[in-house]
C-alpha cells in the first residue's frame, strides 16, 4: 500500500479545472468499444460522421458537456488493418473527446504505436492502475482529472483491465498493472477526502461482466466502494439499457450507483446528465442511425479527409475472392467450426507435420460476420485482423484437459471436428474425445492453434507448458485469404455446419 499511496500522492499534479461558472448540471457523453467503425456497420448503424452530429447536438443543447471514450477505439475493420490507427486517432480530435482511456486493443500494435498516435491526441489520457514508467507511454497518462463547474468539482479517473492473459506480453512489456479494485477504491477515497471533490466518475475498461471469472468487473468495484458516484464502462460490449435493473448497482453503503455501457461499434451514444446539486444521474441512449445523415452533411472537410482512406478500404472490399453458401454470424458455431476445420486443411502442408490431430482457435479472434454470397479480400481481412501466427503444439493429455477447462469457463471456443467435449454448469469437463477416443491424461497430442493462445492469451496458461513443433512466420489471416482464393479456383464455396462441439450438459 505504501507504493499505492506514493503513486496516488504523485498524482496531485493531474488536477486541473475549467474556468468557474454557475452550473447545475454537467452532461457526460460516453462512448466505448467503437472498434474502428468509421463507416456505418452492416446493420446500418454507427459511423463517425453521424456520431459527430450526435455529439455536437448534445454539446449545443448542454453548455457543460464532457465527452469521454472508455477504450478500444481501434481494431475491427479494414481501416485499422490497413492504416494501423491513423484514421481512428485522428478522429479523436474531430469528434471532440475531452477524456480517453486505453482499451486492450489499443495495445495490438504495441506501446510504441500507441505513443506515436496518442502524442497528437489532445484529449486528457487517464489510467490510475497502469504504471508506465520507463515505457514509451511514460508521462503521457494521468490517474485522474478534476473539472470545476461553479462551486462543484467533478473528478474523472481511468481504470484499466488486467493485461496478463489478454494482451500479448511483447505489446505491454515493462508496464506494471495495479489491481483495479484496489486502485479504484483508493483513488476515489483520496479524491473525496483529500481533494474534496463532490463527485467521482470512474471511466473503465474492465467490463460490466468479467471475461476472466477471477478478475473484478464494474459491478464488483461498485459493490466494494463507498466513494464512486458514476461508472462509464467498456470492454464487455454490454448494452446496458437505460431504465433497466442493470443500470444501477448498490455500493458498499447500499446507495444505488448508475453504471452504463453502449455495446460496441458506436451504434449508440450514451449521455449521463449529472445534477450537481442532488447527485442524481439521468442516463440516456441515442441510436446512431440514418436519421443523423442530414445533420452529418455539414462536416464536408472531415468527409473529404476520409475519402483518401476509403479508397484503400474500398479497393479491398470490392475485390471478390469467393462465395459463401450461407450467412454465418461471427459468434456462431458455424463460423467457428469453419475457421477451425480449414485451419486443419491449411496446417498440414504448411508445417509438414502430417499427424496434427485437431485445431483449437479463439472465437474472439473472428471479428465480423460471414455473408451469404460474395466474400471479398477486405471482408476476410476484417474478419481476421490480428497479427497472429499458426503454431503446432505437442501437449500432454492432462495439459489438454486443463486447457479445455479454461475454455469451458467461457462456454467454449472454436475447435475442429476431430475434438468433442462436454462440460457441466460448474465448468468441469465431463467428457473429451479426440478422433472418437477418450483423452488419456498420460498420452501426448498434437494440435494447431495461434501464437496468442500458445503464449497463454485468453488465459490458456496450459498451452504455455506445451512443446512447440512449428511456428509460422506469416499472419494466419493471410493463409485464410489464400485458402478461399484456392477454394474458388476449384469451383467450391464456403460452407459449414452448426454442430456444437463443446456442449454444456
Amino acid at each position: 500500500m505504501k507504493k499505492m499511496k506514493k503513486f496516488l500522492l504523485a498524482a496531485l499534479a493531474a488536477t486541473f479545472s475549467l474556468a468557474p461558472m454557475q452550473a447545475e448540471h454537467v452532461v457526460i457523453i460516453g462512448a466505448n468499444d467503437t472498434h474502428s467503425q468509421i463507416e456505418p456497420a452492416s446493420d446500418g448503424l454507427g459511423g463517425v460522421l453521424r456520431r459527430r452530429a450526435v455529439y455536437d447536438q448534445i454539446r449545443h443543447e448542454n453548455p457543460n458537456t464532457v465527452t469521454v471514450h472508455a477504450g478500444d477505439a481501434v481494431q475491427g475493420t479494414v481501416f485499422f488493418s490497413l492504416y494501423g490507427g491513423e484514421v481512428e486517432y485522428a478522429m479523436m480530435d474531430s469528434l471532440g473527446y475531452d477524456i480517453i482511456i486505453l482499451g486492450n486493443h489499443e495495445f495490438d500494435n504495441g506501446m510504441e504505436n500507441i505513443a506515436k498516435y496518442y502524442k497528437n491526441v489532445h484529449a486528457k489520457k487517464l489510467s490510475a492502475n497502469y504504471e508506465m514508467s520507463g515505457t514509451p507511454l511514460d508521462g503521457m497518462f494521468e490517474p485522474y482529472v478534476i473539472k470545476r463547474y461553479g462551486n462543484k468539482r467533478v473528478a474523472f479517473m481511468g481504470i484499466n483491465v488486467q493485461p496478463e492473459g489478454l494482451i500479448s506480453l511483447k505489446n505491454y512489456d515493462g508496464m506494471r498493472y495495479l489491481p483495479s479494485i484496489d486502485v479504484a477504491d483508493a483513488t476515489a477515497k483520496y479524491l473525496k477526502e483529500v481533494q474534496k471533490v463532490d463527485y467521482v466518475v470512474m471511466i473503465s475498461h474492465i467490463g460490466y461482466t468479467s471475461y476472466d471469472p477471477g478478475e473484478p468487473n464494474d459491478v464488483d468495484i461498485i459493490k466494494s466502494s463507498h466513494y464512486i458516484d458514476l461508472v462509464i464502462g467498456g470492454h464487455s460490449h454490454t448494452t446496458v439499457k437505460p431504465g433497466t435493473e442493470m443500470a444501477t448497482v448498490k455500493n458498499a453503503d447500499g446507495r444505488l450507483i448508475p453504471v452504463g455501457q453502449n455495446g460496441k461499434s458506436g451504434k449508440y451514444v450514451a449521455t449521463y446528465d449529472l445534477d450537481l446539486e442532488t447527485g442524481k444521474v439521468v442516463y440516456k441512449h441515442y441510436k446512431v442511425d440514418e436519421t443523423w445523415d442530414e445533420a452529418a452533411k455539414k462536416y464536408t472537410a472531415m468527409d473529404r479527409w476520409l475519402d483518401y482512406y476509403r479508397h484503400g478500404v474500398d479497393s479491398l472490399m470490392n475485390n471478390p475472392l469467393g462465395e459463401s453458401v450461407r450467412f454465418m454470424k461471427n459468434s456462431s458455431h458455424a463460423l467457428q467450426n469453419w475457421v477451425s476445420d480449414i485451419t486443419m486443411d491449411i496446417i498440414k502442408p504448411l508445417s509438414g507435420i502430417k499427424d496434427v490431430q485437431f485445431a483449437i482457435m479463439n472465437k474472439g479472434g473472428i471479428r465480423t460476420d460471414m455473408p451469404e454470397g460474395t466474400v471479398t479480400e477486405g471482408l476476410l481481412m476484417a474478419m481476421f485482423p490480428f497479427d497472429n501466427r499458426f503454431v503446432v503444439l505437442e501437449i500432454t493429455g492432462q495439459g489438454l484437459l486443463d486447457a479445455l477447462k479454461v475454455m469451458a469457463g467461457r462456454d467454449g471456443d472454436a475447435m475442429s471436428k476431430e475434438l468433442k467435449v462436454t462440460y457441466n454448469a460448474k465448468g468441469e469437463v465431463t467428457s473429451a474425445k479426440v478422433g472418437g477416443k477418450k483423452v488419456d491424461p498420460k498420452k501426448t497430442y498434437r494440435l494447431v492453434t495461434i501464437d496468442y493462445l500458445a503464449n497463454g492469451g485468453d488465459y490458456m496458461v496450459p498451452f504455455k507448458q506445451a512443446k512447440r513443433l512449428f511456428v509460422d512466420d506469416v499472419k494466419y489471416g493471410n493463409h485464410v485469404i489464400d485458402y478461399v482464393r484456392d477454394l474458388s479456383k476449384k469451383g467450391k464455396k464456403i460452407n459449414s455446419t452448426d454442430e456444437v462441439r463443446m456442449v454444456k450438459k
